[in-house]
């Protein structure tokens, strides 16, 4: 081999030797976890492959927040758990350019409550603790009886959100109406502005008290929750940042509910998993909102009770369902 080549040889092992030793170097001192790590790691180690021209060994595969799949060392991955500050920031914020709906189909509820029991396990509620419920619905004596799942309707134009002293409870740009514990004072204002009843008051502590203890609070799952604040439907917020659909939705074992993002006029049942188009559905269906007249803009569709597929059946009586 000439003295050229062995002069080039030489200085391309010392620059991979560089490469390696600044790309560890970087890592250690930034001390990436998280989508960091995920992000900013995958990338350096991925020009750093490209240059090497080979694979390593003990590598794993990641999907980065723009859609990416990329390789990393499996010695750089570290867990990530977000902090107050994170959960409050992109709490607020919600998911960019999404607005959330659902839509609700009377006709094939038949009080399961499958829905009330999974949103109270997320949520850490009591028994008799609701932020989803059935109520028994009958327009006249001369017309049957059915059930009507009640959650937060998130409007558009929320008259919660107006009369909040400190901006406990707010608005983000996805539809979502959530509410900080955090900064909620327990006044009451909101649930005396709320139309729809949609909220509850947490008189004595929640149902987790012990077991939360010392865990770092979520704004969008709500939890761990407060005595003396309010606490509502949040959608789900937590599962829709996960590409999840809300857990009422996806606990109905009778296809009661739809979700998804109204922007792109897309639906998703829960049970079947078919999605469908909104606007056909409502056209086709005569679907409707409650109390629009009072200029709430409403995010929850229903659609009536026409062709049940069961027959009303009064509530067992260890079955809630209130009367309306």
């Amino acid at each position: 081999m000439s003295e050229e080549k062995k002069t080039k040889k030489s200085e391309s092992s010392e620059i991979e030797r560089i490469l390696e030793s600044s790309r560890r170097e970087f890592l250690k001192k930034a001390g990436l976890s998280g989508a960091a790590i995920i992000t900013g790691a995958a990338a350096i180690y991925a020009g750093f492959r490209h240059e090497k021209g080979k694979r390593p060994e003990n590598v794993i595969k990641v999907l980065t927040p723009d859609n990416r799949l990329v390789e990393i060392p499996a010695d750089q991955v570290k867990d990530y758990k977000p902090g107050l500050k994170v959960f409050q920031t992109r709490g607020r914020a919600g998911l960019k350019g999404k607005k959330w709906v659902m839509l609700i189909d009377l006709s094939k509820c038949r009080n399961a409550r499958k829905c009330v029991t999974a949103c109270q396990a997320a949520h850490h509620l009591r028994p008799y603790e609701y932020h989803m419920n059935t109520l028994i619905m009958q327009e006249s004596v001369n017309m049957p009886a059915y059930y009507m799942p009640k959650p937060c309707h998130h409007c558009d134009n929320p008259p919660c959100v107006s009369v909040c002293p400190v901006d406990a409870t707010f608005k983000r740009q996805d539809g979502i109406v959530l509410i900080d514990n955090e900064r909620c004072i327990g006044c009451r204002f909101c649930m005396a502005a709320c139309p729809y009843s949609a909220r509850i008051f947490h008189w004595q502590d929640p149902q987790n008290t012990e077991e939360d203890k010392g865990e770092i609070y979520n704004i969008e799952l709500n939890v761990p929750q407060k005595r003396g604040t309010i606490s509502k439907c949040l959608f789900s917020a937590d599962r829709l940042r996960d590409g999840m659909l809300p857990y009422c939705v996806s606990a109905c074992p009778n296809g009661v509910y739809y979700f998804g993002d109204e922007n792109e006029d897309a639906v998703t049942n829960g049970t079947t998993k078919e999605t469908v188009s909104l606007k056909e559905l409502l056209k086709k269906n005569g679907g409707y909102q409650l109390l629009t007249e009072l200029g709430t803009k409403p995010r929850v569709y229903y659609l009536p009770p026409k062709n049940r597929l069961f027959e009303f059946e009064e509530p067992d009586s260890g079955t809630q369902g209130e009367k309306s």
